[in-house]
């Protein structure tokens, strides 16, 4: 029930479940992690290096290789403190040498869970080469990330790859341009923002302003792995949610479905920059958040329409707006989450219908796939083309071939703007 519900989900849901991951292993006292610094740097006299990658589903995914093995598909993710290994197949393929396990305690009433924790491992990323980093394994894949993403993924890569280098991302032709501090290339007409480093992430003053006047200072994890633009965290009980809203199911964690809700506010002024009619997250959290006090995170919605420079060392951010920067907020308008199935990935199955959206109104339900979409198969397509299309205009009408109670059907959809 549990891995069914992960494939539901957007990537907001890892946030939660790595966090409480990270968190547990700083409890249980991790020594493998705490004793020797985990870094990565240049090889030899190396001054850049260029790592090319890919965005599915607004994930930055580049490929590196363990212990001689791979390549494998990893995340690059500043929200998460810690290595993590999502695929336990890993365990068997890369020849761990030492490894133990230990046990995460759900932090509500749910199940626990088993990982392993490495000793250091040899990762390399072209041009790269690094130190003492060891990972966790999770035993059992409670994240499903593969059928989220439409590709294999094997884990995700935060604070190690960021501590220790100066790391700019460049949507426009996704390339990581990596150097030490000393050597970054700045932007002319780059802007800094101060930043800070703390529980191995780091954190950005923004100034939120709600639909109904309210000015809020918020404090955000600078998080590449969420793919939302916003979430902010414990305002619900204090001022309510915007007039306008839909409910939504945002993920699971270890304490079981995070629900919340997805509304807009007016405005997010990040430095300089202002941002108009964001698209956010409201999640309801039942357990209070333990670590350094947040008030949500800024996702990669937003940050990507900036060429981005990360200094830990120095603690800022260089921001350089690119051609996406004016792009309008979207959501998905059509009320269907789905993922996908099979060795190739190339099925599309529906995971969750939202009550009320226009799926519903066609009567399309969880477990149908979806086999076309305009005459057009939709092996032919990546997921990230998919939920283009979905969120792609208002009133657009859509014709979607439907396997469903063992026939295929044809069926109108029309998309509409919810929020």
């Amino acid at each position: 029930m549990l891995t069914r519900l992960f494939h539901t989900v957007g990537y907001l849901l890892k946030k939660y479940v790595a966090t409480c991951v990270v968190l547990l292993f700083i409890f249980l006292g991790c020594g493998c992690f705490t004793a020797k610094a985990q870094y990565f740097d240049l090889e030899g006299s190396k001054k850049h290096v260029t790592i090319p990658f890919k965005v599915i589903r607004d994930m930055i995914v580049i490929q590196l290789i363990i212990n001689n093995k791979g390549p494998f598909n990893f995340i690059l993710d500043t929200g998460v403190g810690l290595m993590l290994i999502t695929d336990p197949k890993l365990v068997d393929s890369i020849n761990i040498s030492n490894k133990r396990t230990i046990k995460i305690s759900s932090l509500g009433e749910g199940e626990d869970y088993e990982a392993y924790i490495t000793s250091a491992l040899k990762i390399h990323i072209p041009g790269l080469v690094s130190y003492d980093i060891g990972a966790a394994i999770l035993k059992k894949d409670h994240f499903g990330l593969s059928n989220y993403a439409g590709i294999p993924i094997h884990g995700l890569l935060g604070y190690e790859f960021f501590n220790n280098l100066a790391v700019k991302i460049d949507f426009a032709d996704s390339t990581l341009s990596v150097s030490r501090p000393k050597d970054v290339r700045l932007f002319k007409k780059g802007t800094k923002i101060p930043i800070s480093i703390q529980d191995r992430k780091p954190y950005i003053n923004a100034r939120v302003i709600f639909p109904n006047g309210t000015k809020i200072n918020e404090k955000l994890i600078v998080d590449l792995g969420a793919g939302h633009p916003l979430s902010i965290e414990n305002i619900i009980n204090m001022q309510g949610l915007p007039q306008k809203f839909i409910a939504a199911n945002l993920g699971v964690g270890l304490t079981g479905p995070i629900n919340g809700f997805l509304s807009r506010v007016d405005e997010v002024d990040i430095g300089k920059f202002k941002f108009k009619d964001v698209i956010t997250s409201f999640p309801v959290l039942d357990k209070a958040v333990i670590g350094t006090k947040r008030d949500g995170n800024l996702g990669i919605g937003l940050l990507k329409r900036f060429t981005v420079i990360f200094d830990f060392t120095d603690s800022v951010i260089y921001l350089k707006p690119n051609f996406h920067f004016n792009d309008p907020f979207e959501h998905d308008m059509s009320g269907l989450e789905y993922y996908g199935s099979g060795n190739a990935y190339n099925r599309v199955i529906i995971s969750r219908v939202e009550p009320g959206s226009p799926a519903d109104e066609v009567g399309l339900e969880k477990d149908d796939e979806i086999v076309a979409i305009n005459f057009k198969p939709v092996s032919e397509m990546s997921l990230e083309q998919i939920d283009a299309i979905f969120r792609s205009k208002t009133d657009r009408s859509l014709l979607l071939e439907v396997f469903h109670d063992r026939q295929v059907d044809n069926v109108i959809i029309t998309l509409k703007r919810r929020i």
